[in-house]
């Protein structure tokens, strides 16, 4: 009928699609993005904990970089009075504000039925009030002091590394 065969597809050797998984592409490979994948074989390494950094920044096996990395997502402990904010240490060098890497840290210090608030390392350095430095975990074994100079400069790190 008019110069072309009505059923030419089949003569080519046509095959219907076949349905199609969710997940799956038409030629069967995996969509890119994670939808229908499987899990990795090896799930990637979590960064390290609060303690942890603090603990390998302060032995020599961490650069000052990737604890701070670690110090911004972190959830930072701090002991609180009755008045909103940060309490601070003024019978040193500089004022410090007290801080803790664990609640087991800061109850150590500061006892069982302490007041306190805990906020990520990020906004510390976000909110700490300037020529204030800031020490964490005072009576753990690993004790670590940054006066007000060290925190300028982790401030200028965090606003590199977000603005570049």
């Amino acid at each position: 009928m008019y110069g072309y065969e009505q059923n030419a597809g089949a003569q080519q050797g046509y095959v219907p699609p076949q349905q199609q998984m969710p997940g799956q592409m038409p030629d069967g490979q995996q969509m890119p993005g994670g939808y229908g994948q499987q899990p990795p074989l090896y799930p990637e390494p979590s960064p390290p904990s609060l303690p942890d950094a603090v603990r390998a920044f302060t032995t020599g096996a961490m650069a000052a970089e990737d604890f701070q990395q670690v110090f911004a997502t972190s959830k930072v402990y701090c002991p609180r009075g009755d008045n909103p904010g940060f309490l601070a240490l003024h019978n040193t060098q500089q004022p410090v504000i007290p801080m803790f890497s664990s609640l087991k840290e800061l109850r150590r210090y500061a006892g069982k039925e302490s007041k306190y608030f805990v906020i990520t390392g990020a906004e510390v350095i976000d909110l700490l009030p300037t020529g204030y430095g800031f020490v964490i975990d005072m009576e753990g074994k690993h004790r670590m002091v940054f006066d007000a100079k060290a925190v300028e400069q982790m401030v200028d790190f965090a606003m590199r590394r977000m603005y570049g």
